[in-house]
């Protein structure tokens, strides 16, 4: 029995490992994944779809704007994961604790990192995947391989956007598609009979059956699609009112689960500690912020 016991924790242990592992890890599975992902849909629209629409006269240009906001959405990411997030160093460490104010409740002053052994700035924090601390830290990225921090979260930001617009544009001009052969084929005023021999107007259930066997790659790409568009819109979303408020992934979680924190010695222990956020200075100049981090200078002349 203490052996039957012990092989669930062993496995359970060796379990949790393997997922440590394989989602905080600096190796390049998921940048690999991300690519070959993007290489996988993008061959089957130039292969199928592309080939359709240019025989169907689709305007050139419609045909040609997901390759462009491919381009840029690449060149977002090559920045994005090879940039410098705000690495927190013993030689910068000082000037950029003068760039952010302490609030009090998430950051407090004079709290030293014990892997890094440098005085934790405001709004920084220690990665542990990166081993190092960044400034601005809002969190660690696998699909990028790297922190997204002070100075790439603005690149981080247009990464995400063109992303989404890019699988939204693939979805539009498939469904496009699909919907001009419909149309074409004129099968949507027609009728079909069932098991049983009886006629039935024509519904979307059929015609989506109807696309499938007719083009099973395309719209099992274009369900892929959609999904990824709608996953992406939410996340961009989120991203989009964190930026707008000026706030990090790392701070927002922070502040969600707040009410159990113990404490501050400075604060009578029958006051509870109310979470404000004192970064953001109103919409433009939080985007402002998000793609010009402030400096010392900057922040000594306001």
């Amino acid at each position: 029995q203490v052996v039957s016991l012990v092989i669930p924790t062993q496995l359970q242990r060796v379990t949790h490992q393997a997922v440590h592992r394989l989602f905080h890890t600096r190796s390049c599975l998921f940048m690999v994944l991300h690519v070959a992902l993007q290489a996988a849909v993008f061959g089957e629209y130039t292969w199928e779809v592309f080939v359709y629409c240019w025989e169907l006269q689709f305007h050139l240009l419609l045909l040609l704007l997901p390759y462009l906001l491919l381009a840029g959405n690449l060149g977002c990411f090559l920045l994005c994961s090879r940039a410098n997030p705000g690495t927190v160093t013993k030689s910068n460490a000082a000037s950029l604790v003068k760039v952010y104010a302490y609030d009090g409740v998430l950051f407090q002053r004079g709290l030293v990192c014990p892997t890094c052994s440098v005085e934790k700035p405001a709004r920084s924090k220690h990665c542990s995947v990166c081993r190092t601390c960044v400034h601005r830290f809002d969190h660690h990225c696998v699909w990028v391989n790297n922190c997204i921090g002070a100075s790439n979260a603005g690149v981080f930001l247009l990464y995400l956007l063109s992303l989404t617009a890019t699988a939204g544009a693939l979805a539009a001009v498939t469904a496009a598609f699909l919907i001009h052969v419909l149309l074409l084929s004129d099968i949507m005023h027609g009728t079909y009979l069932d098991a049983q021999g009886q006629e039935h107007p024509v519904e979307i259930p059929f015609l989506v059956q109807h696309l499938f066997l007719t083009f099973p790659r395309i719209v099992f790409m274009l369900g892929f699609v959609i999904l990824l568009t709608l996953v992406l819109g939410g996340y961009c979303s989120f991203s989009l009112y964190l930026a707008l408020t000026n706030q990090t992934t790392n701070e927002w979680y922070k502040s969600r689960r707040f009410g159990g924190s113990p404490h501050l010695p400075s604060q009578p222990q029958d006051r509870p500690l109310i979470y404000k956020n004192i970064y953001s200075k109103g919409i433009w100049r939080n985007l402002k912020e998000i793609f010009n981090p402030p400096t010392v200078l900057e922040r000594k002349k306001k």
